[in-house]
Order: structure tokens, then C-alpha cells, then sequence
């Protein structure tokens, strides 16, 4: 089975199985929050993950986008948990992310929290390892 996921930010740095119609409806929400995502309206983004995450609290994907929100906001410990949470999901799915690639969704949690320790997920002006100029 595959998900569609946003995770731009995770390749840039270096975005449901069979179910009824409501289970339809939380895979639309969450193609919404990946839009919102990445069209940089975070806030939006998370109030539509927390929804889908309380209706799915064991969906790796809404975890792997709500951590990358969090990320995106500069909430590392919410981010962490989420990555965390996506990574310790009993069900592993196989994921698309958005340059085409397909990894299961451990494999990417884990990229997720190394690329968190890293600082990978702030604004380039905002990481410390970037040389400034000064007089």
C-alpha cells in the first residue's frame, strides 16, 4: 500500500488503505494539510494534522507532515514526538514522497529526527552552522 506525503522539506533540505468513506474523507484532509504545508501555510496545516492525528492517531503519515509542521515552526520537542510517534506505529507503509521516491515510513521517520537534530528544518538565516559576515 502506498501514501502520497509531503516531504519536500526532508528531500529539499539534503508531504490510506482500503477504508470506508470516512477513512476516505481523513486521506482528503490529510492531502489538504500537505497542500497548506507547502504552500507555506503552516498553521493551517497543523489544526488539519491534529484533527486527522486525533481521528488516526496511529497514521505514520499525518505524524511524518505534523512533525515537518512543527519542524517548520520551530517546535522541535512537538516535532520530535511526532517523528517518534510515526516511527514506534505498529503498521510500517510505504511512502511517495514528493520528488518521487518511495520509503517506508520508519526508514523516513528515522531521516526526520537526524534531520531535527541537525537543524535542517529552520530557515538557512536562522542555522547556526551558517558563516556570517562581521565587521
Amino acid at each position: 500500500m502506498s501514501f502520497t506525503l509531503f516531504a519536500t522539506a526532508l528531500i529539499a533540505a539534503t508531504p490510506l488503505p482500503a477504508a470506508p468513506v470516512a477513512g476516505l474523507a481523513l486521506a482528503a484532509e490529510s492531502d489538504l494539510a500537505a497542500t497548506t504545508l507547502a504552500t507555506g501555510r503552516g498553521e493551517e496545516a497543523i489544526v488539519t494534522l491534529q484533527r486527522a492525528s486525533a481521528a488516526d492517531p496511529h497514521d505514520p503519515a499525518v505524524m511524518i507532515n505534523l512533525g515537518i509542521a512543527y519542524a517548520h515552526r520551530g517546535e522541535d520537542a512537538k516535532a520530535r514526538a511526532a517523528f517518534e510517534a510515526a516511527l514506534t506505529c505498529h503498521e510500517v507503509v510505504d511512502l511517495d514522497t514528493a520528488d518521487g521516491a518511495t520509503t517506508d515510513s520508519r526508514r523516513l521517520a528515522r531521516r526526520a529526527i537526524r534531520m531535527l537534530e541537525r537543524g535542517e528544518f529552520r530557515p538557512a538565516q536562522l542555522r547556526t552552522e551558517q558563516l556570517t559576515y562581521r565587521n
